[in-house]
């Protein structure tokens, strides 16, 4: 049987595009030194676990289906008798993403998902976390084109995290702009 050496687009991408830019803005000495995405991560809270935990699963096999990898239950860490929610409850769904898988989603996200969403401007360039990771939202997890819009009884949004190397915000924001992440062009006035 015969292996294929297949490698993402956005692998590719990084390689030959993103890295040469990233060494001329920043000024860095070797290739090793540019910033570069380690890993992907989705997490979505499920509104109304404590009562049903079918939801649970339905956001598990949603959050499989989107990323094409096996989601986990996330559970609660303490009691809260408020909300009726006891220790190591399921109350929402998250993924990890990694190497080819987390290329191969990035690039569906930038190139089919984003799109799709109604009234779309660009994504916001402020939720950096200071140390190089930045967080987006999605509103509805319809967007996605692998949801069959048919099955879903609930419309709910999800958090992915985009984690890098990289030291500083502006790194982050250059290392994924450059890879192709549609961000909103805000014109600053000088008034």
């Amino acid at each position: 049987m015969a292996t294929t050496n297949y490698t993402p687009r956005l692998a590719d991408k990084y390689k030959a595009e993103v890295v040469p830019a990233l060494m001329k803005k920043f000024g860095y000495k070797t290739i090793m030194q540019a910033p570069k995405l380690t890993k992907i991560c989705l997490n979505r809270g499920v509104n109304g676990a404590t009562a049903d935990k079918k939801l649970v699963d339905i956001a598990i096999e949603e959050l499989t289906t989107i990323t094409g990898q096996k989601a986990v239950a996330t559970m609660s860490k303490k009691d809260i008798s408020n909300f009726k929610l006891r220790r190591n409850m399921p109350i929402g769904a998250r993924v990890t993403l990694r190497g080819d898988q987390m290329f191969e989603f990035l690039d569906r996200l930038i190139s089919v998902s984003l799109p799709r969403v109604r009234d779309f401007k660009g994504i916001n360039d402020k939720s950096f976390d200071g140390r190089g990771n930045y967080t987006m939202g999605v509103t509805e997890q319809i967007i996605f084109p692998e949801i069959d819009i048919d099955k879903v009884n609930k419309i709910t949004g999800l958090d992915i995290t985009f984690v890098t190397t990289a030291r500083t915000n502006e790194e982050a924001y250059e290392l994924l702009k450059e890879i192709g992440l549609p961000f909103k062009n805000i014109k600053k006035d000088n008034n």
